[in-house]
C-alpha cells in the first residue's frame, strides 16, 4: 500500500516545517497501527470499520488527525465481526497525531532521555517516540495486556523494539525516567511522580478535566509547574478490563424526578462537557461530577449527577432562563452558576495558565492570583 504521501501530508499538517517531529509523523504507517476501528452509529451504538476491506478508507482514516475509537468496552475492533453494534464508552484508541506530536512536545525531549509513555494504545504514539529517541529510550506502559502485546507486534513489524510493559499506572511504574508522558488522564500522581528521577519532567492530563500540567520534579518529591494554555481530552485510567458502570443509572434516575429545590436559572443551559474549562472549575468544586446533555429542537437540558446523591436538571428553550431543579447533599447547579457568574464577570477562569504544585502524595495544588484550588 502506497501510504508514504499520505503520511507526509499528515506530517506538515501537524508540525511546523523545522519540527523535530516532521520526519517521525511523516516516516510512520499509522494505519499499520489501526487496521480496524469503530465509528459512531447512532443511538449509542458502534459499527466496525475493517481497513484492508476499504484501501482508500483505511488512508482517509489513518492519516487524518482524528483519534480512532480502537475498544469499546471490553469489545476490541481486531477481533470483532461485521454485523457487531457493540454500545458503552470506547475504551482504547489510536490518538489523534497532532495531539500526540503536541504533548511529546510539552516533554521537552532531549538526546538520550528515557521516556516513559504512560498508555500505550495502538502503539502509533510509541512509533513517534522510537523516531525521535531510539527504541533504547522509551518505555511504553498500558494496563491492557492484549494492547501492550498488538502494539509489540505491529511495532516489531516495522523493525522496532522498544520496551512494552503491561502495568497499572494508577500504582507504581517499572522503572525510572527523565521524561514522563501520559496519554491518558491521571487522577492521583504518587505514583509517576515516584518513577521520576530528580529534574525530571511530567506531562498528564488531569481525570475529568482536560487541562495539560507540565511539571519538574524536586529534590523533596515533588513537582512544580503550570497548567499550559492548552488543551487536551484524554480517556481516564482504568484498573480492569472496561471503566466501572457509568451513571447512566443515576441519570435515569433523575431524569424526570421533581427537584427538593425548584429555581430559574441565571444563565441559558449549557452543554458543560464541551465547555472545557467551565467543566474544569466544576470537577474542581465537585470531584467526580458526571454531565449529560440534550437538544430535542430548541430545547435543551442539562444533567449533573454526582455519587453523593446530589443532582441538578436545567431544561429551557434555546437561550431563556432554565428551570431548575436540585436535590440531594449539594447544589451542582448553583456551584455551576458560581462559576459562570465568575467567567462573565472576569471574563475568563483561572485555571488554565496557573501555577502547580504537585506534593508527593500526588496531590496538586493550583494557585493563580488570589484563587487557589486542589486536586486528586
Amino acid at each position: 500500500m502506497e501510504w508514504k504521501t499520505h503520511a507526509e501530508r499528515l506530517a506538515a499538517e501537524v508540525t511546523p516545517a523545522v519540527s523535530r517531529w516532521r520526519d517521525a509523523v511523516a516516516g510512520t504507517p499509522r494505519h499499520v497501527f489501526v487496521p480496524r476501528w469503530w465509528e459512531p452509529a447512532g443511538d449509542g451504538a458502534w459499527a466496525l470499520r475493517d481497513g484492508p476491506g476499504d484501501a482508500s478508507a483505511w488512508l482517509r482514516a489513518a492519516y487524518s488527525d482524528t483519534s480512532l475509537v480502537t475498544r469499546v468496552g471490553p469489545r476490541h475492533a481486531d477481533d470483532a465481526s461485521p454485523d457487531e453494534r457493540p454500545s458503552g464508552v470506547p475504551t482504547s484508541s489510536g490518538t489523534m497525531p497532532g495531539l500526540v506530536v503536541r504533548m511529546l512536545r510539552h516533554g521537552l525531549l532531549y538526546d538520550g532521555a528515557d521516556l516513559g509513555l504512560i498508555g500505550t494504545g495502538t502503539g502509533a504514539s510509541t512509533a513517534l517516540a522510537v523516531h525521535r529517541l531510539g527504541a533504547g529510550h522509551v518505555t511504553a506502559m498500558d494496563v491492557d495486556p492484549y494492547l501492550t502485546e498488538a502494539a509489540t507486534a505491529r511495532l516489531a513489524s516495522l523493525g522496532m523494539s522498544p520496551r512494552v510493559v503491561t502495568c497499572d499506572a494508577t500504582e507504581s511504574l517499572p522503572g525510572d525516567f527523565d521524561r514522563i508522558v501520559s496519554m491518558v488522564a491521571l487522577r492521583n500522581l504518587a505514583g509517576v511522580l515516584a518513577a521520576l528521577r530528580p529534574g525530571g519532567r511530567l506531562v498528564t492530563t488531569l481525570a475529568r478535566m482536560h487541562v495539560i500540567v507540565t511539571a519538574d520534579k524536586e529534590p523533596d518529591g515533588g513537582a512544580r509547574g503550570v497548567v499550559e494554555w492548552d488543551r487536551a481530552g484524554f480517556m481516564r485510567t482504568r484498573t480492569g478490563s472496561t471503566y466501572p458502570s457509568d451513571a447512566g443509572e443515576l441519570f435515569a434516575a433523575v431524569r424526570d424526578r421533581a427537584g427538593e429545590d425548584v429555581t430559574e436559572g441565571r444563565y441559558p443551559v449549557l452543554n458543560v462537557a464541551e465547555a472545557w474549562d467551565v467543566h474544569a472549575m466544576l470537577e474542581l468544586a465537585a470531584p467526580g461530577v458526571e454531565c449529560h446533555y440534550e437538544e430535542r429542537g430548541e430545547q435543551r437540558t442539562a444533567w449533573l449527577v454526582h455519587p453523593d446523591g446530589s443532582w441538578a436538571r436545567a431544561s429551557a428553550t434555546w437561550i431563556r432562563p432554565p428551570a431548575v431543579h436540585q436535590g440531594g447533599p449539594r447544589r451542582l447547579w448553583t456551584a455551576l452558576e458560581r462559576i459562570r457568574h465568575r467567567l462573565n464577570a472576569e471574563g475568563g477562569l483561572p485555571i488554565y495558565g496557573s501555577r502547580v504544585h504537585i506534593t508527593p502524595d500526588g496531590v496538586c495544588h493550583f494557585a493563580r492570583g488570589r484563587w487557589s484550588a486542589s486536586y486528586g
